[in-house]
């Protein structure tokens, strides 16, 4: 297939539109089921580059949940446990443990589950049926991965009334070094931003206090997210996945702030309190959700006062008092920061420590750098400037 003609662009006033290659070749995809659309394929194609290069980074099977060409989250194929598949609605999958690449999706799919709805999904690893069967249940609108089980293709095309979009990539396909787009009918041209995140990218260690081998693994999810996440963007990651990303923010304090509530979320959710609510009958996923959101909210009092509670919760469910979620971020460490630009004050440090950030992974070159070192070491954090920074438009 050289050409997909699309039902529209970005909005639907935007006609003709498709996607095609420059040269005439053919396009490296197969679309197996739906019709995706411009915004799909911007997810698509961003999403499986993430992936793609996760995996080629870590050796790890790995998955993205993507909205609006950014990423909600990106994880690595590990076993959850068990107040994390609870926390992320999945404690009832079988075979979950067996299988990474659903384990990847469902860490991704649970970190920032707000975000996530409706969201376009990258897999590194062929598609299993355990993977397809939590999607199956979620409200998305594709999945682009190099290959599908006949089992895992059965349940995805069922999906949405058999619309559901499933987009097959060759995972030998290699862009041109070269990259252009059109914006106000101008071509912009740029080398193609292939610049390698690993290890080696961390050596440079600017504070006391060094960098352990799995915060620098936290580091590269983070990096490699914020490689393809709209500018300007942080990421916090923690356990071999992204818990909070912050993107598309004119100041890098906003991002920091963004990213670091995400990140308090994903940790609150797996509070007692939050585990143990007793939900009404018939309340679904979706509505779990928005309500847990609110009950760790300042307006928790809109889904447990006295007058709605029962609308929502079989039981009353205790107050979760600022004090207490407060302590309860404050016994957090061990998490990792990655900034796609250096920071320019330390106010972001001293947000991060809030959220439990030990390690910091950034470009540097501030003329406050010094000034930044100086917090990180006062706060037992360690930080490696990467000298390389990671926009993306």
């Amino acid at each position: 297939m050289k050409e997909f003609e699309l039902k529209y662009g970005c909005n639907p006033n935007q006609k003709p539109a498709r996607i095609f290659m420059h040269d005439g070749r053919e396009l490296p995809v197969e679309i197996l089921n739906g019709r995706p659309g411009y915004i799909n394929f911007l997810d698509a194609f961003n999403s499986w580059q993430l992936v793609k290069e996760l995996k080629e980074a870590t050796g790890e099977c790995c998955a993205t949940s993507f909205k609006h060409v950014s990423p909600t989250s990106a994880a690595l194929g590990r076993p959850l446990g068990d107040r994390l598949k609870k926390a992320c609605f999945v404690d009832d999958i079988e075979g979950l443990d067996e299988s990474p690449v659903a384990c990847a999706y469902a860490r991704a799919r649970g970190t920032d589950r707000m975000s996530s709805f409706g969201d376009w999904i990258a897999l590194s690893d062929e598609c299993d049926a355990t993977c397809a069967k939590i999607i199956s249940r979620e409200v998305s609108d594709g999945i682009i991965a190099p290959a599908y089980t006949p089992e895992a293709l059965d349940i995805l095309r069922a999906k949405r009334k058999g619309a559901y979009n499933i987009v097959k990539v060759d995972p030998l396909y290699v862009p041109d070094p070269v990259e252009r787009k059109q914006v106000f009918g101008v071509t912009f041209e740029q080398g193609r931003n292939d610049f390698r995140i690993d290890r080696e990218l961390l050596k440079n260690v600017v504070t006391e206090k060094p960098l352990p081998h799995d915060a620098e693994t936290d580091l590269i999810v983070a990096l490699i997210t914020l490689k393809y996440t709209q500018s300007n963007s942080v990421a916090f990651a923690e356990d071999g996945q992204a818990i909070g990303v912050g993107a598309g923010q004119q100041s890098r304090i906003h991002c920091t702030r963004l990213a670091g509530q995400k990140a308090d979320l994903w940790h609150l959710r797996q509070h007692d309190k939050v585990l143990s609510l007793q939900f009404a009958e018939g309340v679904g996923r979706p509505e779990k959700n928005n309500i847990i959101d609110i009950y760790l909210s300042d307006e928790s009092e809109d889904v447990i006062g006295e007058d709605v509670w029962r609308k929502y919760f079989a039981v009353r469910p205790e107050e979760f008092t600022r004090e207490e979620k407060r302590a309860y971020l404050d016994t957090l460490t061990g998490v990792s920061l990655g900034s796609d630009a250096f920071f320019p004050f330390d106010d972001n440090i001293v947000r991060a420590r809030k959220s439990g950030v030990s390690y910091v992974a950034e470009p540097g070159g501030s003329v406050r750098d010094d000034i930044v070192i100086d917090t990180c070491n006062k706060l037992g954090i360690a930080m490696a400037f990467t000298g390389m920074r990671l926009f993306h438009h």
